[in-house]
């Protein structure tokens, strides 16, 4: 078997379950399996997975072990030469596994393979490509400036090597995997990418960014304004530094101030609101249900040219294909004030995220 796709789930069954769909269109052409890890979902995400995909293989944990751990479990049941690590909150075109696994094919000495990430609203997300997070990057990414913790040497349409990619995708050969045994389960959250990124460098293997293709991935990296964050992201620095580099006093001491000063002036990220005065739903059907959900008005397979700011998009993947999806949420985010939506093929909701800070919205109608 060429590849085994690895989903780790924990509560998020409507971002699976279009993560799913757009996964089988990119999958249909390669020897592959796809494996769900659930990590004790309080919704019915594994109902979900096994009334809709019963060809997924899933593992149901009967509590939450992690992301080191949940994708260990997954790896360890895995038949494909490659692994590829998903976050369940990404969609993915129809070619885009395949030219990754193309490019894989393409290197020697290959280690880990990410591509670009941009949220839903276009944006790219700049941890798709990292430089190793010294100490003395990681202090000046505390302080706001992170020039030198993203790998900035790459434009984000190029290919090449870099340091750090991101876990919510990394393609890489199993027995790369295996070799570095794996993500370190004395991570819990956050971390764990770095990690496994920097060991495969440590072993001698070579990373890759690839710009060729474009996933979106809905919640991306937030920001040490959130207290949570900021005492996950100190927690997992302090176990990589632990392992790879000397004790740095002067980054505990630092980092220590910032969490103190983050608990007084944020508690948390507040959600990031829109205004939306209409829908533009590109489809092929007017869809009645939905219509009276919104509530507001609904314009029909209009030009984009003629898209108003303050209006959210719908892309219906029974109409149009998730790599159009992606390109035009890539092309259009960056310079409209407008907002997107997806809906899954054969299904009764859609979703979408207008900020990387929160998991998103889903309507179900």
């Amino acid at each position: 078997m060429k590849l085994s796709v690895i989903i780790l789930n924990y509560n998020v069954r409507y971002f699976l379950e279009l993560c799913l769909k757009s996964v089988q269109e990119a999958i249909k052409d390669i020897d592959a399996e796809i494996i769900v890890v659930d990590n004790n979902s309080s919704d019915d995400s594994c109902q979900m997975v096994n009334n809709i995909f019963p060809d997924v293989r899933l593992i149901q944990n009967d509590k939450n072990l992690g992301f080191s751990k949940g994708n260990n479990q997954g790896v360890a049941i895995a038949s494909g030469e490659y692994v590829l690590i998903l976050n369940p909150d990404t969609v993915h075109a129809e070619d885009s596994i395949i030219r990754l696994l193309d490019f894989a094919d393409s290197k020697e000495n290959i280690g880990v393979v990410g591509c670009k990430l941009i949220d839903g609203s276009g944006k790219f997300l700049p941890e798709s490509k990292r430089n190793i997070p010294t100490p003395l990057v990681s202090i000046k990414k505390i302080f706001g400036n992170s020039k030198s913790y993203y790998a900035n040497h790459l434009n984000e349409n190029t290919n090449g090597k870099v340091d750090i990619l991101v876990g919510a995708c990394m393609l890489l050969k199993k027995e790369v995997y295996k070799d570095v045994e794996g993500f370190d389960e004395d991570y819990f959250m956050y971390g764990e990418d770095i990690d496994l990124s920097y060991k495969i460098l440590k072993h001698g293997y070579d990373n890759y960014f690839f710009g060729d293709t474009t996933i979106l991935h809905f919640k991306g990296e937030s920001t040490l304004k959130d207290k949570t964050y900021a005492n996950h992201f100190y927690g997992a620095m302090k176990i990589f530094y632990k392992k790879h580099f000397k004790k740095h006093i002067v980054f505990d001491v630092l980092v220590s101030v910032v969490l103190f000063f983050a608990r007084i002036f944020k508690e948390d990220i507040e959600n990031e609101t829109k205004k939306i005065d209409k829908y533009v739903l590109l489809s092929d059907k007017t869809w009645v249900k939905l219509s009276s959900k919104l509530n507001k008005p609904i314009a029909y397979n209009i030009p984009f040219s003629d898209v108003q700011d303050c209006t959210e998009i719908i892309f219906d993947a029974n109409y149009v294909s998730y790599k159009d999806i992606i390109n035009q949420i890539d092309s259009i985010g960056k310079n409209r004030l407008v907002t997107f939506k997806i809906l899954p093929k054969n299904s009764n909701f859609i979703l979408g995220s207008n900020s990387n800070k929160t998991k998103g919205e889903v309507i179900v109608f």
